[in-house]
């Protein structure tokens, strides 16, 4: 009964969105309120029909019911309940009914918290967002229905995928969609503006907390995604530049960037065409990493489909959104000229650099994840681009972004003398060569990476602290003054120092990795690099859903006891397939890595070990930089009403 009734409520949303796509966006041109007035409650509607069905298929997951294809083909009762609920979107089927829940959700919110928006532009806002959501439940309706029922049920399903069966997998998908699904918010802000022909300071205030928040999420989705990588894998490293790793990346690297353009709209009113067209691809590249994980055309370990009729309807779906927009901004163009002018030594053109770096660095990830299949349709030949050319084409981008980023916060608006502003950063300039330095000193027969990294972290950090001091001013309230600076001055500090973080961690781990492989007999102490490892014993264990290989493995350094570490080689029976477990001993200079592998002829038992430099600071960054976002977003939600007040009561914004 409860399944019959999520399917119900998916078809009841489908006519809900639709009517939502088209009675407001009509009103909206006649100017007739009362059907502009149908956008609100259709779209919370919409939400809790689509809510509604995605509750009903988490309850066929809860209780197994094995009636569903989709819980048959991705569940089983043996499995732990936590794995139970994360297999409703551990599928295609379910984590399409999960991205659209989350557009109607932001839907909901517009419609909720949209009070201050004009009457015509929260109606197209709310139109377009529907339209999205027309598209992805006639997709979900028509090819990936997730309430299929089983002609002869069996007794029990086929399992999750092992490697989904883990709590940072569990968590990372709905960041992750929150995220770039969240994203579809700016793109309808951009076509409604389009639509208006009005593109001001008042619409940068509105659409950065939406961007803001999705852009946080997505921040968060990437870390815990690269966090299950490090530690699930085995491998030890924590990015592969894997198709489904860059699908998520290229619009968090154009959000960065629409963020940092729609400062300029709200403060200076220029840079609009650009920032629409940022809005524009955003939701583009999201729409292009949905095609690149469904369709199957780029091979990935953690993609969801392969079926390319799936991907022909997401092609036809990305086409349309994408074509339509791009149409609409190329007949509007004329509409959006900028007001503010500003000199080549300012922040509007530390801004523009920043923007140029983030969409020509997401440029290079895009041609580098999509050129083996352009490769082989158009020339027949089959390619492989992986990480070294990531890292070489995508590396001096990050390192200009890198430097720019003290430079910009050091100009003011409009006009500045570059070499006042500039004064304050000798020092830091000559502190961060100095950390560089001191790298380079430590290390033997190594890259610059380490050097470089550690020079670009420390300038970025030390950046960020002479940045709050000069918000301070002089006099002897300085403290107080730090601490009643705007949440959107902690958030870009936050931000920033997180990237900064994010910087050092990388460089530690890319520049001083230590691994080795060997056969270890029990008993007997073998070591690496200054840390001495002995096998203590090797043992089967029973999981609820698993058989594990578990080993002991002691590690002292200099003669005291370190650690007593614990890696696991899983097999689980119904899915046919092992997993790693790797055991990792973590403090804030460095992680042991441990990874027991299988028997060798001798009786010995094969052992990776990595000793990784400053990992945790590269997770330590990114919580900082989603946290410096949820600052801002705090204070622009103030800001927003603020603004709206001001509109309505007839004061012109600052």
């Amino acid at each position: 009964m409860i399944t019959e009734l999520g399917h119900f409520a998916l078809l009841l949303a489908f006519g809900v969105a639709l009517i939502q796509t088209i009675v407001p966006l009509f009103g909206a041109a006649k100017g007739w309120p009362g059907w502009m007035a149908v956008a609100e409650p259709a779209a919370t509607v919409q939400f809790l029909l689509v809510g509604t069905a995605f509750g009903a298929l988490t309850w066929a997951f809860v209780t197994s019911d094995f009636s569903l294809a989709v819980v048959v083909a991705n569940s089983h009762s043996m499995k732990p309940m936590i794995y139970k609920i994360s297999g409703t979107w551990g599928n295609h089927e379910g984590s399409m009914l999960l991205w659209v829940l989350i557009v109607a959700l932001f839907g909901a919110m517009a419609a909720w918290f949209g009070g201050q928006l004009p009457d015509t532009l929260r109606a197209r806002v709310l139109s377009v967002q529907a339209a999205i959501g027309v598209a992805f439940l006639a997709f979900i309706l028509l090819t990936s229905n997730p309430f299929e029922r089983m002609a002869v049920p069996p007794f029990d399903g086929q399992d999750l995928n092992p490697l989904l069966q883990d709590p940072g997998l569990a968590f990372h998908p709905p960041f992750l969609y929150l995220g770039y699904v969240g994203l579809s918010m700016a793109f309808s802000f951009a076509v409604a503006a389009l639509i208006e022909g009005r593109v001001d300071a008042a619409w940068g205030r509105w659409v950065r907390p939406w961007t803001l928040a999705a852009w946080i999420f997505l921040t968060i989705g990437i870390a815990l995604g690269s966090w299950w990588a490090y530690y699930e894998l085995g491998w030890g490293g924590f990015w592969f530049w894997d198709p489904v790793e860059n699908a998520s990346f290229m619009p968090w690297l154009l959000a960065a960037a629409l963020l940092h353009s729609a400062i300029v709209v709200e403060k200076r009113e220029a840079l609009k065409s650009w920032t629409i067209l940022l809005a524009i691809l955003a939701f583009g590249f999201s729409l292009i990493g949905t095609f690149i994980v469904r369709s199957g055309l780029l091979t990935s370990v953690h993609a969801f489909a392969n079926d390319p009729d799936r991907g022909i309807f997401v092609l036809g779906i990305m086409a349309f959104f994408m074509g339509g927009a791009l149409i609409l901004f190329t007949l509007r163009a004329g509409t959006m000229e900028a007001k503010g002018v500003f000199g080549l030594a300012s922040r509007e053109s530390a801004l523009v650099v920043n923007n140029l770096l983030l969409a020509v660095s997401c440029f290079v990830v895009f041609v580098g994840t999509m050129w083996p299949l352009l490769a082989e349709m158009f020339f027949d030949r089959k390619l492989s681009v992986g990480a070294p050319f990531f890292d070489s084409a995508f590396t001096p981008f990050m390192v200009l972004l890198g430097l720019v980023l003290p430079v910009g916060s050091a100009l003011s608006w409009k006009r500045a003398k570059l070499g006042r502003a500039l004064r304050p950063l000798r020092f830091v300039f000559l502190a961060a060569v100095s950390v560089g330095g001191l790298a380079w000193a430590m290390q033997t027969g190594r890259s610059l990476t380490g050097p470089i990294g550690m020079f670009l972290g420390s300038w970025v950090i030390m950046g960020v602290v002479i940045d709050l001091a000069q918000r301070t001013g002089r006099g002897p309230n300085r403290l107080s003054r730090l601490f009643r600076l705007p949440g959107a001055d902690w958030g870009k500090a936050t931000a920033h120092a997180g990237l900064g973080i994010t910087m050092l961690g990388i460089a530690g781990i890319y520049a001083w990795t230590v691994e080795d492989i060997r056969v270890a007999q029990i008993g007997v102490p073998f070591e690496v690099h200054g840390y001495e490892m002995t096998l203590r014993s090797v043992s089967d264990h029973n999981g609820p859903n698993y058989v594990a290989t578990k080993a002991v493995i002691d590690v002292s350094q200099n003669d005291k006891f370190v650690a007593s570490l614990e890696p696991e080689k899983r097999f689980y029976p119904v899915a046919q397939m092992p997993t790693t477990e790797a055991a990792i001993h973590q403090n804030y200079k460095r992680d042991l890595y441990l990874v027991i592998g299988d028997q060798q002829d001798d009786g010995g038992w094969a052992v990776r070990t990595y000793i990784k430099v400053m990992t945790n600071w590269i997770w330590v960054g990114c919580a900082l930089m989603a946290l410096g976002g949820l600052f801002s977003l705090f204070d622009r939600r103030f800001r927003v009403a603020v603004a709206a007040r001001k509109i309505r009561e007839g004061v012109p914004a600052e």
